[in-house]
C-alpha cells in the first residue's frame, strides 16, 4: 500500500512539474480599479438609458432597463478578463483604452447610428485594439459592440450586421498579425472593398437601406458611401496608432520592427563604442529567435528585446571582456570584487536609465534587467573568497527581477549559452554541446532563475534542441583557398 502511494505522489509531482506555470496577471491599483468600473457602470448607462423613455413606463419596461444594463456591465467585465486571460501583463492603462472605445463608439451610436454606416463606427476601433492587445480581445469586443445597441429604435438589416460582423472579424484577425504600416495601409484599402462588394451582393441588388432613413453627405444610402466613409476613417486610425501607442503603452508589430531597425541610435551607439557587445548581442538574437520559433513564443518582441538587453554597457563598454580587444582588465588594474560587481550591476542600471531616456517601450525594457536576473556572479565572488573576505554571496547577485515571461526567460538562457557554445571545440560532438547547454540551463532552473516565467518542461526541451540547432549552423569549416602573387581565389 505504501509502495502505491508513493507511486502516486511521484507521478503527481511529475504531473505538476510538467504543466505550463500559471501566469499571475499584472496587479492594477484601487483607483484604477475604481476609474474602469465607473466607465464600465457609464457604458451601461449609456446602452440601457433610453428603455426609461418609453411611456407608459411600467414594471416591465424597468425589468427589461435592468436587465439590459446588468448584460452591458457583465460584458464589459467579461472583455476586461479575456483581455486580461490574453495578456497577463496587461496594464491598467490599456485597460483603460479597451473599455473607453467601446464607451466612445456606444456614444456615436447614439448620436450618428441614423446617418452613417455602424462599418464606420466599429471597425477602426477594433484594429487598434488588435494591433495593441491581440485578435481574441479584438474579436470579443468587437462582438459586444455589435450586439448591443443603445437605441431600440434604430433598425439595422440583418445582411449588413453579417457584413458587418464579417469584416470587424477580418480586421482583428489580420490586425493582429501585421507586421508593417504598409500593410496596415493595405487593410484599409482592401476591408472597404470587400465591405462593398459584400453590401451589393447582399443590400445593394434590392436596394435596402443601410439603416432606417440613412443619411451621409456624400449620397443618402448609397453603399459606395459607406465603403469610401469606411476607407477614409480607417486612414486616420492608422495616422493615429502612434499616439496611441505612445500613450497608452501599446507594442504593436510595426513597432517592434521599428525598434528593431539597427539604425536606431542607441543600436548605433551599441555597435560603434561597444563592437564585442553588439556581435554577443547579434549571436544572442540568433540562439532566442529560434527558440522562441520553436515554443512558439513573439519572434518580433524576443528580438528587438535582444537587441536592447545589454545596452547599458554604453556606460563603460572596456570593463567588459568583449570590449578589450587584447587590452588591460581594469577589474585586474581595480582589483577589488566588490567594486567589480557593482560595475557589472550599473550595466543594469545604467540600461533602464537608457531605456526611460530614449522612451523604450516596458515590455522592451523588461528585457535588461530580466535576462540576468538575480543570477550570480561567480568570478568575482570567487576572487572575493580567495582574497578570504566575509562576504555574503547576495552582494554578488544581480539585483534581478527574475525573468517574468517567456521571451526574457530564453534570453537570459540564450546569454548563458551563447559564450560557452562559441568557446567550444570545432570538432565537438552534438552530444557534448547539448549537454552544456543542458548543464547551463539546469543550473539556471535550480537557482530558481526560471520559478516565474511561464515555460513548461517540454518547452525548455526545445529550447535546448533550437540552441544545439543554431551551434550546428555557425560551427561550420572553412577551407584554406590557394593564393597566387597576382591572384586569389574564393
Amino acid at each position: 500500500m505504501q509502495n502505491i502511494t508513493t507511486t502516486f505522489k511521484k507521478f503527481f509531482y511529475l504531473w505538476r512539474r510538467s504543466q505550463v506555470p500559471v501566469k499571475q496577471p499584472t496587479k492594477i491599483s484601487r483607483i484604477d480599479n475604481l476609474i474602469i468600473f465607473l466607465v464600465c457602470i457609464l457604458i451601461s448607462i449609456i446602452s440601457s438609458y433610453k428603455l426609461l423613455l418609453i411611456s407608459p413606463l411600467s414594471f416591465t419596461v424597468i425589468f427589461s432597463w435592468l436587465l439590459t444594463f446588468t448584460e452591458i456591465l457583465i460584458s464589459s467585465g467579461i472583455l476586461i478578463l479575456i483581455s486580461k486571460k490574453e495578456n497577463p501583463t496587461i496594464s491598467s492603462r490599456q485597460i483603460i483604452l479597451i473599455i473607453s472605445l467601446l464607451l466612445t463608439v456606444q456614444s456615436a451610436k447614439l448620436a450618428l447610428a441614423s446617418t452613417i454606416s455602424p462599418l464606420s463606427i466599429i471597425i477602426p476601433p477594433a484594429l487598434i485594439i488588435s494591433q495593441g492587445m491581440g485578435s481574441i480581445t479584438a474579436l470579443t469586443w468587437v462582438s459586444i459592440a455589435t450586439l448591443s445597441w443603445p437605441d431600440p429604435a434604430v433598425a439595422i438589416n440583418n445582411n449588413l450586421i453579417f457584413n458587418l460582423l464579417v469584416c470587424a472579424s477580418v480586421v482583428s484577425l489580420l490586425g493582429g498579425r501585421i507586421r508593417s504600416r504598409a500593410q496596415l495601409l493595405q487593410l484599409s484599402i482592401f476591408v472597404p472593398i470587400g465591405s462593398f462588394l459584400c453590401q451589393w451582393i447582399l443590400i445593394g441588388k434590392d436596394k435596402i437601406s443601410v439603416i432606417n432613413e440613412q443619411s451621409f453627405v456624400l449620397s443618402k444610402e448609397d453603399i459606395f458611401s459607406d465603403s469610401l466613409l469606411l476607407a477614409i476613417v480607417m486612414l486616420f486610425t492608422i495616422l493615429f496608432i502612434p499616439i496611441f501607442e505612445s500613450i497608452f503603452g501599446l507594442l504593436t508589430k510595426a513597432r517592434l520592427l521599428e525598434l528593431a531597425d539597427k539604425e536606431k541610435p542607441l543600436i548605433r551607439r551599441l555597435s560603434l563604442e561597444a563592437p564585442g557587445t553588439f556581435e554577443h548581442t547579434l549571436l544572442i538574437c540568433g540562439l532566442a529567435e529560434e527558440a522562441s520559433r520553436m515554443i512558439g513564443g513573439d519572434i518580433d518582441l524576443i528580438k528587438t528585446g535582444a537587441l536592447y538587453h545589454d545596452v547599458g554597457k554604453l556606460h563603460a563598454p572596456n570593463w567588459f571582456i568583449e570590449n578589450q580587444n587584447g587590452s588591460k582588465n581594469p577589474h585586474d588594474e581595480l582589483d577589488d570584487p566588490i567594486k567589480s560587481a557593482a560595475v557589472l550591476q550599473a550595466h543594469v542600471d545604467e540600461g533602464l536609465k537608457f531605456a526611460r531616456k530614449n522612451r523604450l517601450p516596458k515590455l522592451i525594457a523588461n528585457f535588461i534587467p530580466e535576462h540576468q536576473g538575480t543570477l550570480k556572479m561567480g568570478y568575482f565572488f570567487q576572487k572575493a573568497k580567495e582574497k578570504h573576505l566575509d562576504i555574503n554571496e547576495n552582494y554578488f547577485r544581480y539585483k534581478g527581477p527574475i525573468p517574468q515571461s517567456k521571451e526574457t526567460a530564453i534570453l537570459m538562457l540564450a546569454d548563458g549559452c551563447e559564450a560557452a557554445l562559441r568557446a567550444m571545440n570545432i570538432d565537438a560532438s552534438d552530444k557534448e554541446a547539448l549537454e552544456t547547454i543542458s548543464n547551463i540551463i539546469y543550473s539556471r532552473e535550480k537557482d530558481g532563475q526560471l520559478d516565474d516565467c511561464n515555460l513548461s518542461k517540454g518547452e525548455i526541451f526545445l529550447i535546448k534542441r533550437a540552441f544545439l540547432n543554431v551551434w550546428k549552423r555557425i560551427r561550420h569549416r572553412r577551407i584554406q583557398y590557394p593564393t597566387s602573387k597576382n591572384n586569389t581565389f574564393s
